[in-house]
């Protein structure tokens, strides 16, 4: 099949074993640490716990956290701490995470660079997009707000959070659910992610996926592309991403 073959800044086409070409038509992305600068608070906050619950958490342990759930961020936290939380007690300190976030959240969120102009070409050139996140929906929402003030409008055609879905990143589920709300096959998406957590699940659902690790280190994957960050991205460099995505299925 026509696949994409990338030259420097241009590419042409090849044949793979499929006889069809892939084919661009949704994105799908990560929230915090990806399209807007929040990361940050989540870690404040869970600083903050870790001075209430008398101890400091480690450098080590907030990266580990990047892209996690409440419930496995919490985790870590104890661990890091040496203490030994009931479910009950755990289920508390996510509470205060999540509610000292949102005050966090409300005093101004900014875009990560170059995320506000990808997001306004990828809707100008007509493809459907999602918002993946892990986020709970009542703390996305502060963020979404925002965006939709900023850009006059809603850019996202599905919005799928951490509490509506069976299983949170780095399981599959939620960018699955995502691209059967679009009505778009795995094999016509790009995941743009920052964490190792997303880039497991968007690899997992079948995506290609473009990381642009900020604190996490990630490791080479097929299917996977690296940038530093989304400054100069648009939409034929979603296109590349997904056309290198499949190279590895042309015969040697």
């Amino acid at each position: 099949m026509p696949t994409v073959v990338l030259m420097g800044t241009t590419w042409v086409s090849a044949t793979d074993r499929s006889g069809t070409a892939p084919s661009l038509r949704a994105v799908l992305f990560d929230m915090d640490g990806t399209l807007v600068e929040t990361e940050q608070y989540w870690g404040q906050a869970m600083f903050e716990l870790a001075r209430v619950l008398g101890g400091r958490m480690s450098e080590a342990a907030r990266t580990a956290t990047v892209g996690s759930s409440l419930r496995r961020s919490m985790t870590i936290l104890h661990a890091d701490l040496g203490l030994v939380r009931t479910e009950e007690q755990l289920q508390s300190d996510a509470r205060w995470v999540e509610d000292r976030t949102a005050e966090l959240l409300s005093d101004g969120i900014s875009w990560c660079p170059g995320a506000r102009e990808l997001v306004r070409t990828v809707r100008a050139q007509g493809l459907r997009t999602a918002l993946v996140t892990t986020t709970p929906r009542r703390l996305a929402e502060i963020v979404l707000r925002t965006i939709r003030a900023d850009l006059h409008g809603d850019p996202f055609d599905v919005t799928v959070c951490g509490d509506e879905v069976p299983a949170r990143k780095p399981d599959p589920a939620p960018y699955r659910q995502a691209m059967a709300a679009l009505g778009v096959a795995p094999e016509e998406c790009v995941v743009v992610e920052d964490s190792v957590a997303g880039i497991t699940a968007g690899l997992a659902s079948g995506a290609a996926v473009l990381g642009v690790p900020a604190v996490q280190e990630v490791a080479p994957a097929p299917g996977l592309t690296v940038r530093d960050g989304l400054l100069g991205v648009g939409p034929a460099e979603l296109a590349a991403v997904l056309a290198e995505s499949h190279l590895d299925d042309v015969p040697a």
